[in-house]
């Protein structure tokens, strides 16, 4: 196994599986960052992609999927596993990704998904991608679609298994279905984004909640809620309702500023199985805007309302323009629901200064900004250790990945304090063995 990456750092999973001649690719996902680095990390693979068999995609989430046009783009032509869920939603992301690309300068994205040679393969069903590796899919509970991987295969006469995690959900979250507990193996592949943090819980969220819509509604006021359009809007749009249909919040209306949530909502709906149902008696609509045109006209609107628009961080997408309408404005409130990269505009709301700058210019800060952790789909530090207890005194090796070293490290600490034997925070292309 080699790291290549998400290896202290939570952008651009990838790593490289070699069994005898055979080379498999965990993920393949888009680097985010400086853009000058990340363009040559993002299109300069540290191998052949000619030379690799197969790839296996854990999720549709970009920093997990959005390099495959590049990797076909220089000539792999293999199968791309995963699971039918993840190949709907992947479609949508990269053809998203695709018409941003050329503004963005990122004209290597611009590939069609319809070209690529996707394999379907549902949960918990055993299928031989070669005569000696097997895979398997379980549920990982972290968006539509998402998957641990288990590699079966059998090598100088011996059998060895890698588990990937890919990025796991939460435990005690109704919506998705809660995250299989990660089967044992000889090496597990797991991420760390929350390592040694602790989400609020559905209390704790929705009283948050409470207190700043009511906050809001009583200042004439409306709620803005950055969130990626994949994952955390679905989450996030399901509380609102739930909540206020109970009565936990005040009934105000719900709109969403995404294109791309709009299509993956259709994606949601055709997998209806796969998530819980809200009775539609009694909750609130939720209305999608058509065009930016409608989204301002609706946000400038004196009405209170609660807003959702894509960039969960805030260092783009359609918040933006809500953003500069209402970051000034003492009656609105922001409530940030995502993961806050270091340097990100929506780490800078959560400090403690009177304005921000972005846009060529200043701005005072003086809407009230919230953050409320519940709504992440990714595992916490306790989810960890529950999920990965089961695999105590049956597994080998562990590898914590995709999270900050501050993180991982918090979690290889306590992971060890379990029993696990050989717990290690990898850098990038740095190999383990797995025999």
């Amino acid at each position: 196994m080699t790291f290549l990456g998400a290896a202290q750092c939570v952008t651009g999973s990838m790593h490289l599986v070699e069994i005898g001649s055979q080379r498999l690719l965990l993920d393949c996902g888009l680097v985010r960052g400086h853009r000058d680095e990340v363009r040559y990390r993002n299109t300069s693979f540290p191998f052949d992609p000619v030379t690799l068999d197969a790839v296996i995609i854990s999720h549709a989430h970009i920093d997990h999927c959005g390099n495959l046009p590049n990797l076909v783009r220089q000539g792999f032509r293999g199968p791309i596993y995963c699971t039918p869920a993840t190949r709907d939603l992947a479609a949508i992301m990269l053809a998203d990704a695709a018409e941003e690309g050329p503004k963005k300068d990122d004209d290597f994205l611009a590939y069609p998904s319809s070209l690529m040679n996707w394999v379907p393969i549902p949960y918990e069903h055993d299928f031989a991608i070669s005569d000696n590796v097997q895979l398997r899919f379980v549920d990982a509970g972290h968006i539509l679609g998402s998957a641990i991987t288990v590699l079966t295969f059998r090598h100088a006469g011996r059998t060895y298994r890698v588990t990937f995690t890919g990025d796991l959900g939460r435990r005690g979250v109704p919506f998705l279905r809660p995250p299989s507990p990660v089967p044992a193996a000889d090496l597990i592949l797991c991420e760390s984004t929350y390592g040694g943090r602790r989400h609020d819980t559905l209390e704790m969220m929705a009283a948050k909640l409470s207190k700043v819509v009511r906050g809001t509604l009583e200042r004439g006021g409306k709620v803005l809620v950055p969130a990626f359009s994949l994952g955390r809007t679905q989450v996030v749009l399901h509380f609102l309702q739930r909540w206020m249909r109970d009565g936990i919040l005040p009934r105000l209306p719900i709109y969403v500023d995404s294109p791309l949530a709009a299509h993956i909502a259709a994606v949601y709906q055709s997998y209806g199985d796969a998530f819980e149902h809200l009775p539609a008696a009694g909750l609130p609509p939720v209305h999608y805007f058509r065009s930016p045109e409608e989204a301002r006209e609706v946000s400038m609107l004196p009405e209170p309302c609660v807003l959702v628009a894509s960039g969960g961080m805030c260092e783009g997408g359609r918040i933006m323009a809500h953003l500069r309408l209402h970051l000034d404005d003492p009656r609105c409130s922001i409530v940030l629901v995502s993961y806050q990269a270091p340097h990100s505009l929506g780490a800078q709301l959560l400090q403690l200064r009177p304005t921000v700058r972005f846009h060529g210019r200043t701005w005072n800060k003086w809407a009230e900004v919230v953050s409320i952790s519940g709504f992440s789909g990714h595992a916490d530090h306790e989810d960890f250790l529950a999920l990965l207890g089961p695999a105590l005194g049956a597994t080998g090796k562990i590898r914590l990945v995709h999270g900050e070293p501050p993180q991982a490290a918090a979690l290889a600490a306590d992971l060890q304090k379990m029993g696990f034997p050989d717990v290690a925070v990898p850098c990038r292309e740095e190999h383990v063995m797995v025999a």
